[in-house]
Parts: C-alpha cells; sequence; structure tokens
C-alpha cells in the first residue's frame, strides 16, 4: 500500500524530458559534473570509478552499481578521486561525442562504461517528491531482492539510448525512467535508511501513517473527520493523531487539504474540467472556498493558474 501512495504523487510530477548517453572512457579521467535542476543518474556496466559528491566521501562504483542523485547535486567521477578534474560543460561535451551518440574518452588504461541519464520533472508539480530524499541514493543490481528488477530495467534503457532516432525511444527512455525511480526508491526503502527527515515519505514505513495515507490518497474528496480516519485505520483517534504527526510532521487534515489542492493543480494542467467540477471532486462544496484556497496555495486562481499553465 505503501508504493500507492508514492506512485499516487509521482504521477503527478511525471518526468517530462530526459536526456541520456552512454560515457565510455579509458584511465586516466576525472570529470566533474555541475549542480543541475532535475535529477541524474549513472549506472556502472563495465570496469570501476570513484564518485565523490559534495561533502561526502569518495565510493568505489563496481559493475552493476547505481547512484540517482534526485537533486542533481555537484559531483565527480573519476579513476582515481585524487586526479585534477574536467568540468564537463557543452565544450567538452561536443568534443566527447562520437556520431553514434556515446561520449568517448580515450587514453591508456583500463575502460569504464557508465550509462548516464539527467531528467526533470514537470515544472508545475506541486509535490515535492524528490527534495525529501536523500542527496545521493547508492543502489547494486547484485542485490537479490532489487536487483533483478534494476538490471532489467537498466538493458531497457541501454537498448533505447542505442536506439537513437527510432521510433519511440525517447517516449520509451522516459518512462523507463519513471520505473527506474520507483524501483531505486523502494530499494532505499527496504533498508531502513533513516537519513530522510519528517516527512510523507518517512510516514510510508510506519504502518499506521502508511494506512492513513492511503485512504487519504484513495478518496481525497471524502468528507474526513479524524474520527473517521482512524476507524478507517483502526486505531484509536489519539494513536492515530500521534503517528501521522510524528512521522508526516503535520496533522491528518492539514495533510489532506495540502494533498487535495495538489490534485486540483494537476487537474486544472492537464483536463478541461470545469473550476467547479475540480473543486467537488476533490471535496470543496463551495468553489469561492475552494478558490480562496487555492490562491493561497499557489499564487493565482484557479482560472488564472491554468491559462499560465497551458
Amino acid at each position: 500500500m505503501r508504493m500507492d501512495v508514492f506512485g499516487d504523487v509521482l504521477a503527478l510530477a511525471r518526468v517530462d524530458a530526459a536526456l541520456m548517453a552512454t560515457f565510455d572512457a579509458r584511465a586516466p579521467w576525472a570529470i566533474e559534473l555541475p549542480a543541475r535542476q532535475g535529477a541524474s543518474f549513472h549506472a556502472v556496466v563495465a570496469g570501476t570509478c570513484w564518485f565523490t559528491a559534495d561533502g561526502m566521501p569518495p565510493r568505489q562504483l563496481a559493475p552493476g552499481d547505481l547512484v540517482l542523485l534526485p537533486a542533481g547535486v555537484r559531483h565527480e567521477l573519476a579513476t582515481d578521486p585524487n586526479l585534477p578534474t574536467r568540468r564537463f560543460d557543452d565544450d567538452l561535451k561536443r568534443s566527447l561525442m562520437h556520431p553514434d551518440g556515446d561520449l568517448v574518452l580515450d587514453g591508456p588504461g583500463a575502460r569504464t562504461r557508465i550509462l548516464c541519464a539527467g531528467y526533470r520533472y514537470e515544472a508545475h508539480a506541486a509535490h515535492p517528491v524528490l527534495s525529501l530524499l536523500p542527496p545521493v541514493l547508492h543502489t547494486a543490481t547484485a542485490s537479490p531482492q532489487s536487483g533483478p528488477w534494476l538490471r532489467t530495467i537498466l538493458d531497457l534503457l541501454t537498448h533505447e539510448t542505442r536506439s537513437g532516432a527510432a521510433t519511440g525511444a525517447a517516449t520509451a527512455a522516459v518512462r523507463l525512467l519513471d520505473l527506474l525511480l520507483i524501483h531505486v526508491i523502494r530499494a532505499w526503502l527496504d533498508t531502513g535508511d533513516d537519513t530522510v527527515g519528517v516527512s510523507w515519505l518517512r510516514g510510508l514505513r510506519d504502518p499506521v501513517t502508511a494506512r492513513a495515507l492511503a485512504a487519504l490518497h484513495d478518496q481525497p474528496g471524502h468528507d474526513w473527520t479524524l474520527d473517521g480516519l482512524a476507524a478507517t485505520v483502526n486505531v484509536s483517534r489519539a494513536t492515530l493523531a500521534r503517528r501521522f504527526a510524528q512521522h508526516v510532521g503535520e496533522p491528518p487534515l492539514t495533510y489532506l487539504s495540502r494533498w487535495r489542492l495538489t490534485v486540483a493543480a494537476h487537474k486544472l494542467r492537464s483536463t478541461t474540467l470545469p473550476v467547479a467540477a475540480i473543486a467537488h471532486d476533490i471535496g470543496y462544496t463551495s468553489e469561492f472556498a475552494f478558490n480562496r484556497a487555492f490562491t493561497r496555495a499557489h499564487g493565482h486562481p484557479p482560472g488564472r493558474y491554468r491559462r499560465h499553465a497551458e
């Protein structure tokens, strides 16, 4: 049930662009990748390299290792973490790009091959799904639990990268990146890593909070009360209020109000439903009250928000 909630949130902040390439280099080499708007990942296909992100010690990556950077932090890849780096900018990219689309860096030493992608999420998405994650998620496809699925997705991504201008290649890559993100975060959640702060994402690990979140996401337009939600989750009102606030950082009905307006923003961007119908769908009996709440949350009334999004 917890991943249903995550999938619900992810669906409202879909990947809307992706850039993929295979980096094929022979030692010695070291590159610096500046911070970027959006997420990125590197998957080592062959050879080894060192990965360093701001404020973190270097870690060596082996074949099958994958690092996801949800917020696109500055980082370095190198055959030796002590080597001076070259900044990966447009000039360096053009100098390394081969006609087949690979980025190739020649040298006398051992070969390393890395599948790389940079991608951004829908600019208007209101739910900060990626900002709630640690700056670096490191997982290995050798893991018996998540490894087979990750390897399958990476194999498909590699195929689509090599497909170039083949029909549907770009669309397939975007959808596969959605899948990759879900499986990497699922693997991370299963590790029990508690570096994430108080948020709905942390709440997915608590069974009481996860059931409450699932109920709110399943029926955002329902006339929820704290007593009704507690009965649905089969706990006392006091237990629900305490556990939800502990893990999510706010009361259930406060979270529901924000989620309703996130859903409303998505409907305004992606449908032609009248504002009154959207207000009713998410649980508002008064269009005036919905307009006031939406304006407070998004800075514009619903009609203007829709025009700007278009």
